[in-house]
């Protein structure tokens, strides 16, 4: 093997931050992780900067954008599909330019932040499930459609300090077309699965909260949910060493979800005065954990998710997913993103930058928040990193204003 092939890489095509790929399995494409194939598949080589749809030279496509943010008077910086690193240029820009920023995630992160700051939580670790949940309740999400190794990596594991993993019971209650498969143990034993549709969760959730803490419920069913099965996976999750309940708020999408995740979340402090329970909150993906963690510490406010409209200029970044995009009619927009970007309509400017993980380094945090890990370029290529790029917007705005 090359000395390539040797190196480990940590995968950042989801929240979970995988650290064990090895560059041979990259060089040989062979992944147990369909995210994982997509992402280290990807072209990153040939992509030219562009404006108005024409190649020109780095430097005239930094003056081009430099100029789009000289005339506007409200831009915007979104997408912001990047790692810390990133982030950090971008807070910086926005700052720079007097932009709003937002993140193409920012709508679902914003259901979680809602709880945050308005009741507080009590959340765990991905090590933390891995070492010692012995009942994990899946709500609303079957979490492998976002994180796909979660079951390999921290559930169904060889070793775990203070529980048996292979004795975990896990319990699916409520969403859509949910695959349970990854929940069966080891040994054949079928997780126990509730169904009821997504936008019946918030009555159940309620109800399940209700019975946690002793509460009287005297109806027979909620959204064709038995509340004897309620009553029953109540009194597991309070007869349960180390309960985990587990939503992704990227799947609870219907109004007013965040009051679901404060069901949740008041389960756990409820469960929590007689035993030990914790929520985790998975999902994470185009950055959007590190995204938002930078922008909070450096502004003092979690992302928001600002009206399109009001903007007459938007900085479109989206190092991760080279097919997402602002919504049809925006204009005019800069997108400092992933070299295989597709677009319908070319942009007003578009300068190719290094995706980290891939044809860059970089560093990310994990969905949990509890690591940041180091991303090792599988693919290196001589493209400019987003730093460097908004550096140079930078350069020339001031410039302009000399």
């Amino acid at each position: 093997m090359t000395n390539q092939e040797h190196i480990m890489h940590t995968c950042p095509a989801c929240g979970l931050l995988c650290d064990d790929i090895t560059g041979e399995a990259i060089a040989k494409q062979q992944f147990s992780c369909g995210k994982a194939a997509k992402f280290y598949a990807r072209t990153t080589s040939g992509a030219q900067p562009q404006v108005g749809g024409k190649n020109v030279p780095l430097e005239d496509a930094v003056k081009a954008a430099a100029g789009l943010l000289n005339q506007a008077e409200a831009p915007l910086v979104a997408g912001s599909s990047t790692d810390v690193h990133g982030a950090r240029a971008l807070v910086n820009l926005a700052q720079h330019t007097g932009a709003a920023m937002t993140h193409l995630n920012a709508s679902s992160t914003l259901r979680n932040m809602k709880v945050l700051q308005h009741r507080g939580w009590q959340t765990t670790t991905l090590t933390e499930v891995r070492n010692r949940a012995d009942v994990i309740l899946m709500i609303g999400t079957d979490v492998v459609t976002h994180n796909a190794r979660f079951f390999e990596r921290v559930v169904w594991v060889n070793d775990a300090m203070f529980t048996e993993p292979a004795a975990r019971k896990v319990i699916y209650l409520g969403g859509d077309k949910l695959n349970t498969k990854p929940g069966v143990a080891p040994d054949g034993r079928a997780p126990e699965v509730i169904e009821c549709a997504s936008e019946h969760l918030p009555e159940v959730m309620a109800t399940l909260r209700a019975l946690v803490m002793g509460k009287p419920v005297t109806a027979d069913t909620v959204a064709g949910v038995a509340v004897s099965r309620l009553k029953a996976v109540a009194e597991t999750l309070k007869a349960a060493q180390y309960a985990t309940l587990v939503w992704v708020s990227k799947d609870l999408h219907y109004d007013h979800a965040e009051l679901t995740i404060e069901n949740i979340t008041e389960t756990v402090v409820a469960l929590n005065q007689k035993s030990r329970a914790m929520g985790l909150s998975l999902g994470g993906s185009d950055g959007d954990t590190s995204v938002n963690y930078a922008h909070t510490w450096l502004n003092g406010v979690i992302i928001d998710a600002p009206e399109w409209e009001s903007h007459d200029a938007v900085v479109w970044v989206n190092s991760y997913s080279p097919d997402a995009m602002p919504p049809a009619g925006t204009s005019p927009v800069i997108i400092l993103g992933a070299p295989d970007s597709k677009f319908e309509t070319a942009p007003a400017v578009f300068i190719p930058v290094a995706t980290p993980g891939l044809d860059g380094n970089g560093q990310q945090f994990r969905v949990d928040g509890s690591v940041t890990l180091p991303l090792i370029a599988a693919k290196p290529s001589d493209l400019p990193t987003l730093t460097q790029v908004v550096a140079m917007i930078q350069a020339q705005l001031q410039g302009d204003l000399a």
